[in-house]
């Protein structure tokens, strides 16, 4: 067993990513040993919260919680927390940086999903939205035109443009920053909101401190939660830059990465 850092205080919460990190795209599964480990954590404790730019109707959809029970959920890249299915914690983007966002996809011609709490909607599709969802598993959300003034709470935005668009219209929205997650779509949400924040409304529920989180994942949108975390996980697959803020890097998913993390920390057996 490869040695790494005994974490300063005890662990009483995993973290976890999940696409690329607890659910594998090639094969459109979460891995047994990944479901076996979830369990056996919980088995000792151990709480288990799923942190996803999806909102919660699309974690439902993905299926995976046909696989486990986590005891809490971190959506929207930190917009909701929810435990025991309440909310706890809400973050919305400011409505005039969603009014320009409509204005810019009309006028730049791209995709653009405006999440909410368990739906939302999108303007446009085309082959770059088509490509991003069957890579990823999922279905785009109804279509629908929408207005200028956009009167709907959103959290979190999914524009689906290329690095050149992005660069037109992301500096005219002063109030919020983006993460990318494929060629052609990139997650638009609050700038002072990631999934760090999600987890610390978590920890202020249960009086617990950022010492006592693992984090596991592997895109750019979980650095900020991994820098947050007591101990870090990247996963294999992560991108570079992602390893590098990381404590330990794991094997891939495919390779029974997420498990792996855990029986490395000494979480289980």
């Amino acid at each position: 067993m490869i040695k790494v850092m005994k974490p300063k205080e005890p662990i009483k919460i995993v973290v976890t990513d999940i696409d690329g990190t607890l659910f594998s795209h090639q094969t459109k599964v979460m891995p047994v040993s990944a479901v076996n480990a979830v369990k056996a954590l919980q088995a000792k404790g151990i709480k288990v919260f799923l942190a996803s730019s999806r909102n919660r109707y699309l974690i439902t959809k993905l299926g995976i919680l046909d696989l486990i029970k986590p005891d809490g959920l971190i959506t929207m890249n930190g917009a909701n927390a929810i435990i025991d299915g309440r909310i706890i914690h809400r973050y919305a983007l400011p409505e005039s940086e969603v009014d320009a966002l409509i204005k810019f996809s009309k006028r730049l011609k791209f995709g653009l999903t405006l999440v909410e709490e368990n739906g939302g909607h999108i303007n446009y599709v085309d082959e770059r939205v088509i490509q991003a969802h069957e890579k990823y598993g999922t279905r785009f959300p109804q279509p629908r035109t929408f207005p200028d003034h956009y009167d709907r709470k959103i959290y979190q935005a999914i524009a689906f443009c290329d690095e050149l668009d992005e660069s037109l219209f992301l500096p005219h929205l002063q109030l919020c920053k983006s993460a990318r997650w494929d060629t052609y779509a990139v997650d638009i949400m609050p700038r002072d909101s990631d999934k760090s924040k999600g987890i610390l409304a978590v920890l202020e529920h249960f009086g617990w401190k950022p010492e006592n989180v693992m984090a596991i994942g592997d895109a750019p949108n979980d650095m900020e939660m991994l820098e947050f975390a007591g101990v870090s996980i990247a996963m294999g697959n992560a991108k570079q830059e992602v390893k590098d803020v990381a404590d330990f890097v794991t094997k891939t998913v495919d390779e029974d990465g997420w498990a792996f993390a855990m029986k490395t920390y000494e979480l289980i057996d």
